[in-house]
């Protein structure tokens, strides 16, 4: 199965979910697809989808998908890789009405280039290629990021009490 997540931000992302159902669609993409839309104006007739998933249903499609695709949002791509995967990250971008500026190719550029653990794509022409060659795209990368929450609370709970709160 493949997810795909557009987040919760109030400006349509149409240009990567009219292509991942159009792949659907056509065949290119054989597996199930179910994606969450927002605020898309374009709803998929290939995919299964929702405007909005629970936290608690996000976290089961990511668990149970082969591939998350996802917005350059960093919460998006930063919940799969704490869970062992490898997203593919499509920012979006001013110039298609998908944001108010380009922060988040901005981001995901220096994402891919420091940390090397997404696959960036900014063209929605070469998703399929990404899909189709996706293990090979990250053969070899760390899968796994670490989720630093439980040592934040310890810590977080040491300073508490030591304000005596």
């Amino acid at each position: 199965m493949i997810f795909v997540t557009v987040g919760t931000h109030e400006q349509q992302f149409d240009r990567l979910v009219k292509e991942v159902d159009r792949l659907r669609k056509n065949g290119d993409i054989e597996e199930e697809v179910i994606a969450q839309i927002g605020f898309c104006t374009y709803e998929p007739v290939s995919c299964q989808w929702s405007r909005f998933y629970s936290y608690r249903e996000m976290c089961e499609y990511v668990d149970a998908a082969r591939i998350v695709i996802t917005h350059g949002g960093p919460s998006s791509f930063l919940a799969p890789l704490q869970r062992g995967k490898v997203p593919i990250v499509v920012p979006r971008q001013k110039r298609f009405g998908e944001h108010v500026n380009d922060h988040q190719v901005e981001f995901c550029r220096a994402v891919k280039e420091r940390m090397g653990n997404i696959i960036l794509v900014e063209d929605v022409g070469e998703l399929f290629r990404v899909i189709d060659s996706y293990e090979e795209c990250h053969r070899g990368w760390k899968t796994k990021m670490a989720d630093n929450n439980q040592a934040f609370n310890k810590q977080l709970g040491i300073i508490v009490r030591e304000l005596g709160v």
